[in-house]
């Protein structure tokens, strides 16, 4: 990035050497990965050997506060094993060989509580129905307040808060499980505000819904951003859908990240690819003019932006 470093209060999550390996992957393939640590010792996420067994490969990685950011790569590329070291599920409920360090808010995610570093880091799943346990809405959204040990009556005025601002006050005796699917990610999301977390985290939270719902989900999470500065990561593998909403972009394959910066900085490179992410057809148009020098303005983010920058550049 230009400009002068952050400062470390800016800084919210921080990644240095981070290597992984599945329990799985090493109980299939114990006795060769067993041979390559024990020659290289601790600089074995420096040996390509074993660049075959790993989830993520040696990231190094720094978030800043306030930021809208998309993670995006082919299936399999280490998506959704990243975002879990943000919040201590890897190594403490994901088992497996971990190297390296991870930093969430000044607190290494090693020697802190999955639980107490959910307060800083909300995770919403790609199917909240696997995150919805309460019989209504109501519960739901108190659930994580009430573990907390917070009185009924700070509760009750937390949850008014909430459920006004995210307009979800006419479902709170609703069963989850009768909602839409717009609707249960919006539970979802409410479920983790509670606990006014810095960073919220989500796992294509799109991918089950309809453009409309897609939408609003969308500019939700939006609002959330410019609104209470909340970092919002989402792991999406459609550019289209969430390109207009992103300042940052993640680019990763298989388990490295290949590069991390401003959406235009990205669009412009080749680091996507080298990716199986499909590219919109309007963006591949607009990077072949800049290479045949015939235009030099910005990357178009949404179809409707194409549109008006093509009538610009035709006239």
């Amino acid at each position: 990035m230009n400009g002068s470093p952050p400062s470390e209060l800016d800084t919210q999550i921080i990644t240095k050497n981070l290597s992984f390996i599945y329990e799985s992957a090493y109980k299939e393939n114990r006795g060769e990965i067993d041979s390559l640590l024990k020659e290289k010792g601790p600089s074995f996420k420096d040996d390509p050997k074993l660049d075959k067994f790993k989830a993520l490969n040696s990231i190094d990685l720094s978030i800043l506060k306030g930021k809208f950011i998309a993670m995006v790569g082919d299936t399999g590329s280490g998506k959704s094993t990243l975002v879990r070291t943000f919040n201590g599920l890897i190594p403490s409920f994901y088992r497996g060989i971990f190297f390296g360090y991870v930093n969430v808010l000044g607190k290494d995610t090693i020697q802190e509580k999955v639980s107490a570093l959910s307060q800083h880091v909300g995770l919403v799943f790609q199917n909240p129905d696997n995150q919805l346990v309460a019989m209504t809405v109501e519960r739901e959204i108190a659930f994580g307040l009430e573990n907390l040990g917070m009185e009924q009556s700070q509760i009750r005025e937390k949850l008014t808060q909430i459920m006004e601002y995210l307009k979800i006050t006419h479902l709170k005796d609703r069963h989850p499980y009768d909602l839409s699917g717009g609707e249960k990610q919006r539970v979802a999301i409410a479920s983790i505000l509670t606990l006014e977390p810095s960073v919220i985290i989500l796992d294509e939270p799109t991918a089950t819904l309809d453009p409309q719902a897609a939408q609003s989900v969308l500019n939700l999470l939006k609002k959330l951003n410019e609104e209470n500065k909340i970092t919002i990561i989402i792991i999406e593998h459609r550019l289209e859908v969430i390109l207009p909403f992103c300042n940052e972009i993640i680019v990763m394959n298989q388990g490295n990240v290949l590069e991390h910066g401003p959406t235009q900085q990205v669009l412009l490179s080749s680091s996507l690819q080298k990716t199986g992410v499909r590219i919109p057809e309007y963006i591949q148009m607009f990077l072949q003019l800049r290479e045949k020098a015939k235009y030099s303005g910005t990357i178009p983010t949404n179809i409707d932006q194409a549109v008006l920058k093509l009538k610009e550049w035709l006239n």
